[in-house]
Parts: C-alpha cells; structure tokens; sequence
C-alpha cells in the first residue's frame, strides 16, 4: 500500500482540495458569480454587488470606481455538499477547501489571467447568456488550453432578455471546439427563470422567488414538460461520456442500465483529461443556481492529486527533466506567480505549492538568483484580509512574506533540491507614454514607484528614452496606463505629468541581404581595426530575433565573438526607419577581419554595428504597427455608420453577424486608429453600441503613413 500524499497536520486533505480561477470576457459576471460562491459556502455574510463598490475581491479603489476587476484576487472557502437535496455525491459530509482567483476580463490585464491559469489546476469560463462567445473569451480559453486547464462552464445572466441557453452551448461547440455537454439547464428564462434541471439525477432544482437572497430551494421530480427537456439532454449526456470511458461504452452499446454515480464518476474522469466540458446555466445575480454549481466544481473539477504531477528542469542541466509529485512528503517546490505589496508588511508574494510544505521561518532557495531567503511569514488570502499561517502544504495557494528578491514566475525550492519550473509567459507592450515629475521632490519617489509597479506587473515597462531623456513606461493599452497613474497618486502620492499615448511600433526587414562594416581609425593615439561581414533575413512572423555564427576562427577569433553578437544585439534595438526595435530577423555572422595588435572588443562591437546597418539599407527595412482585433456591438440601425467610420480608420473588415437586437462586427483596425474610439463610436449610435479589442498581430505601416504616425523622420545609416 502506498503512503499517503497527505501530512496527518493538514486540515484538507489533497483529494478534498480544489484550486480553480473564474475568467471571461469582461461584464459576464466573474466577480458577482464568487461573490455569490463566498456568500452560500459561508465565506462572507453579506452579499456585495460590483455596481455598488463592494464585491469582496474588487478591493481596489479603481475597481470600485470602474466597476471592472483590474488585479486578480485570491479568495478561500469550503463547502459541504449536502445529501439530502437528492443528488448523488462525491465525498459526502466532507468539506471541500475552494481556493479561487477571480480573474480580470478586460483584455489590457490579460497578464492576470495567464499567470493564475498557471498555477490552478481547474477553471470557470462564465458566458453571458445573451453575448455568448465574446473575444475576450476566446482568448481566456485559449490561455486555458495552453496550460491543460479543465473546464466548467457557467452561462451566466439567464434572466436577461434575449439569453439562449442552448444558442451559447451551440456557439462554444463551433467558436472553440469544445465539447460542451449540458449538466445543469436552466429552467425558464429571462424574467420567467426559476430553477435548474439535474441531468444526471433527473431532478428539478426550484429557486424560491420568496428569498431573494437564494439561500433556499427545493429539489423534486420532472413534470411532463422537463422530462421531454431531460430526455434529449440525457441522451446526449449518455452517448457522449460513454464514448470517452470503454467500461461505459460496453454497458451503453448492451444496452445495460448505468447508474447516476457511474455517469457521473466517468464524465469527471472525461472533465479532467479535458474531453468533455460540463455546462451549468443559471443567473449569479438573481441568485439561482449557484449552490449546484460548486457541486459541480467538486465533482468535476480536480483535485491536485487529478492532474499529472509538475515537471520542472534541473538547474544543472536545463535538458534534464525532473517530476516534481505533489504530495507533502517531497521537498518543497513552488511557482511565484505574482508579486503584490501591502500597506502594513509590505512587498509579499502569492504562491503555489506543487510538492512538500514550507513553514514560516524555514530557508528556501531561488535557483534563478542562486540565494536562499529566509521564510517571514505566511499568509492566507482573502482578497485584501490576511490570516496568518504555521504551514502551507502541497496543493495550497497562499501569500509569503520576507522574500526580498523573488520576480514573477521565480521558482521557490528546498535548497537542496535543484529545479526550476515552467515560468509563465507574457506579452509584450503594445502603447507608451512619457511620465515626468512634477516637482524635484517627486523624481525619487517616482522612480521608486515606478519600479515597485513594474515589479508587481510583468507587463508593465519602464524605459529611458536615451535620446530625449524622458522616462517611458508602457502597457497593454490605454486604461492599463491610465490605472498605473492613478495608482501613482494613491497610493504612492506621486505627482505626475504623462503626455499623450504613444505606439510601440517594430521594424522588420522584407528581404535578405549582406552587410559590410568595417573600423578602421586612430583614437588616443591607438588605431582601432575589426572587419563584420553577416548576412540578415526575416525570420518567421512572430519568431523573434536569432543569431548564428559560421565565421572560421582564422576570420574572427572566438575571443571576439561575444563582442560581435553585442553588436548585432545592439543594432536590433533601434532599426533605421524610425529608431524602434527590430523584430523577426536572422543574423548570420559568416566573414570579417582582424588585426593582431590593433583589434578590440570595442572596435568587433562597433563594426557589428555598422555590418547591420548597412544589412538593413539594403534588406528594405519596413515599420510595423501593432493591428488589434476589435468587436463591435451595434442596434442594426447604426451599422452603416460604424463600418463607415471603421473604413476611414484603415481597417479590414471580418465577419458580420446579427443575434436579435445586436449586430456585431468584427475587424482589425490599427491600435493608432483606435485612440479615442469610445467617444466616437458613442456619438455615432446615441450611446448605444459597444467594443472590446484585443491585440492581434504587428503589420507592415503604408510607406506615406511612417512620418505621420510616429512623427519621427527615418533614422540615417
């Protein structure tokens, strides 16, 4: 028999754990739907609304101000599934602990998103259940895919006029391939909602309209219209787990009965290995069907001890794979995945715990830095409330105290265990702005805070711009910079001048070519000599820069082949057509010259130099522009407009689609076009269209259009 994962000290056993993330597309309802998981597992005894400022995990003034989740939000609570409301259950009369991260939904702190997904082993994906598949959306489930996260889904607003519960499921099988299968139907809809249908138990769950808090209800049998509804939907329920699990199959093709708890059992087996999703529908709002689906987050979701076990690198030999098994018997191994401070202790880390346990006070290492630090504190969150902890376990997600130089993404080890896992990965900023101090006395606080904001956001970047001197900081979109400097003024009391957005372009080149650069001069009374042949040509879109080195040593000696890729570096930074960074380039390094006695670091990194920017006269160098995919939804009386505007801001116009009341369009338009979009698209249809973008890709800018949009003249050879 083998030992138990579980240490005899901790309160919820791993099996008894679930570590998920609720995400969506902005307004579907992430943050009432935990608000609402909080409020009937026990967690909080007053329900606050996100309209109202005073949603649990929208603590941020920012958040309450927009109404919009800005920062994750770790929150945690347990739930007891109880027998007797005539559904078959997994663990009954265990408590299950339910670690949560509410997600933001707005694509510019998508980052929050990606680095929670890392870390949780299953998610929510709420819909609206009028919009349905929104772009957001698309790109939380895609971020989900990438890490193997399973997935419930939610169809959330159920009471809202025009939802279709059945239209939403249709779209997530068509927009994402998924499977989706209905577990938990919505009974009625819109103002007429009043409860679930049970699929596998082939019960009604009934909502009393009497407690508007939804606290209670009732389970009883199908009448004659809900039996029709289940049959179909049973049918399918049957056919579709059945083809994932051959011991079901069997039964099903022999035509023999299978019990609730075999269906069950099978389609959670189906859940975690990411074969069927499992779709409840009901409205967080009005506080009907809630309760059933964190039922549903126990049976379907899994369990740290579900899903297969980290594997990391060895420090060593990064080729070297090492299984890090989650259990509390193994050393300890955790992933920081984000960086947060607090007013009262200061910078602290969230963290997850894959195998072993840390106890305050213990010593760790950071095999990225090669020091070990020494375990403050630990800390359970509860969005902005803390309680202070002994010990975390395998499988837990918690805060830690005392790590001075820990980043986002660091690995967190037992010292003597040499691993380092998978870091997430992050996108890179698409729009800029100067920042400057109001006054002297602002510079060094500025500076201070500006680094504790970058610490704490991977996607947020501070440069100097070396010809101008300004301080440049850069995020993934207008309201991502405009929340950084009015968290400035909060909490950091900086004063501080921005001027107008700016676009982080690229440049490329659009053919390949030879460079020649060549140093040959007296400086100091000493001659500088080094001689740079290399060949450059465009990588595959998206691929990044690479570097290779086919010169003989007799050309070049290998002592000064560092200095020569520090030259070539060096020139991608600031492409000649308007000084930005160059994107998607190979550098083949294949012939040069050198002098014994008159040859440097300095002078190979300085022909280097001149050997690219001459490659890149002659390779044709172009300018790329970010090119954002942008929805837009629209009463079908305004469409000629919108896509008129839409024309004049150099867009590619998509797909067209009307749903009811809405017509939705679908472009990608440049990120330089879309300043200011809001105000305009409002005046265009009386304030009643919408959008949303997301970024898409970097494309060519028009030749006639480069001066114009950067305001810069292309930079000389």
């Amino acid at each position: 028999m083998s030992a138990s994962p579980n240490s005899p000290e901790r309160a919820y056993p791993l099996e008894r754990t679930r570590n998920i993330g609720i995400a969506a597309h902005i307004d579907a309802g992430k943050t009432t739907l935990t608000e609402r998981i909080l409020f009937y597992t026990g967690s909080i005894h007053r329900l606050g609304e996100v309209h109202d400022g005073a949603a649990t995990t929208d603590h941020m003034v920012q958040e309450r101000e927009r109404g919009i989740t800005i920062q994750s939000a770790a929150v945690t609570c347990s739930w007891e599934q109880k027998p007797e409301d005539g559904v078959s259950k997994l663990l009954e009369g265990d408590k299950i602990r339910i670690n949560i991260i509410d997600t933001p939904g707005h694509v510019d702190f998508t980052a929050e998103v990606e680095r929670s997904l890392r870390v949780l082993d299953g998610a929510i994906v709420v819909f609206c259940g009028v919009a349905g598949v929104q772009p957001q959306t698309e790109t939380v489930w895609r971020q989900a895919t990438k890490y193997n996260v399973p997935r419930l889904i939610f169809v959330n607003k159920m009471d809202r006029v025009g939802a279709d519960f059945q239209a939403v499921v249709d779209e997530v099988k068509e927009k994402l391939g998924a499977n989706a299968l209905p577990v938990l139907i919505p009974l009625g809809s819109e103002d007429s909602l009043y409860g679930q249908l049970d699929v596998i138990n082939r019960k009604a769950v009934i909502y009393s309209d009497d407690d508007l808090l939804g606290s209670t209800y009732t389970v009883r049998d199908l009448n004659d219209e809900e039996v029709a509804l289940w049959e179909e939907a049973h049918a399918l329920l049957l056919e579709s787990v059945a083809s994932t699990d051959e011991e079901l199959s069997e039964k099903f093709l022999m035509e023999e009965p299978i019990t609730a708890e075999e269906l069950k059992q099978a389609l959670r087996k189906a859940t975690v290995s990411n074969e069927l999703i499992p779709v409840a529908g009901g409205s967080a709002f009005k506080n009907k069907g809630v309760q059933y689906l964190i039922d549903a987050i126990v049976d379907y979701l899994p369990s740290p001890l579900d899903v297969a076990d980290a594997v990391g690198h060895d420090t060593k030999d990064l080729e070297n794979e090492v299984e890090v098994a989650t259990g509390d018997n193994g050393k300890f191994c955790a992933l920081a995945f984000k960086l947060n401070s607090d007013k009262h202790f200061g910078k602290f880390v969230f963290f997850r715990v894959y195998s072993g346990k840390v106890s305050k006070g213990d010593q760790i290492l950071n095999p990225r830095t090669g020091k070990k630090e020494r375990v403050g504190r630990l800390i359970q969150i509860q969005a902005d409330r803390f309680e202070d902890l002994d010990t975390c376990y395998s499988g837990d997600i918690a805060g830690m105290v005392g790590l001075k130089e820990t980043a986002t993404g660091d690995t967190l080890t037992d010292p003597s265990f040499r691993v380092v896992l998978e870091r997430p990965v992050f996108p890179e900023p698409v729009i800029g702005m100067a920042v400057e101090p109001r006054s002297t006395a602002d510079s060094d606080k500025l500076a201070i805070a500006l680094d504790r904001l970058a610490e704490e956001d991977p996607t947020f970047v501070v440069k100097t711009n070396e010809e101008t001197g300004q301080m440049i900081i850069s995020g993934m979109g207008e309201l991502h910079l405009e929340v950084i400097v009015d968290r400035l003024l909060r909490e950091f009391n900086v004063q501080a001048r921005v001027g107008k957005p700016q676009i982080s372009y690229r440049e490329t080149i659009s053919q390949a070519a030879t460079g020649e650069g060549k140093l040959d001069r007296e400086a100091g009374g000493r001659r500088q000599f080094a001689e740079v042949i290399l060949d450059v040509r465009s990588n595959e879109k998206g691929s990044g820069n690479s570097i290779e080195t086919t010169v003989s040593a007799e050309r070049i000696p290998k002592e000064f082949i560092a200095s020569v890729n520090q030259g070539v570096n060096e020139a991608l930074t600031t492409g000649i057509v308007a000084g930005y960074p160059v994107v998607d380039v190979h550098v083949d390094i294949k012939d040069g010259s050198f002098d014994e006695s008159d040859s440097s670091d300095t002078s190979f990194r300085m022909a280097a130099v001149f050997a690219m920017r001459d490659a890149f006269q002659k390779a044709q160098s172009i300018l790329l522009e970010p090119v954002m995919d942008v929805e837009i939804s629209t009463p079908p009386d305004y469409q000629g407009d919108v896509m008129g505007d839409l024309n004049r801001r150099r867009a590619q116009l998509g797909s067209m689609e009307t749903k009811g009341t809405v017509c939705t369009l679908k472009a990608e338009v440049p990120l330089s076009e879309m300043f200011g979009y809001m105000t305009d698209l409002r005046t265009l249809s009386s304030g009643r269209a919408s959008f949303t973008m997301e970024p898409a890709s970097f494309e060519p800018v028009p030749p006639k259009l480069v001066e114009t949009l950067t305001g810069r003249r292309p930079v000389a050879a």
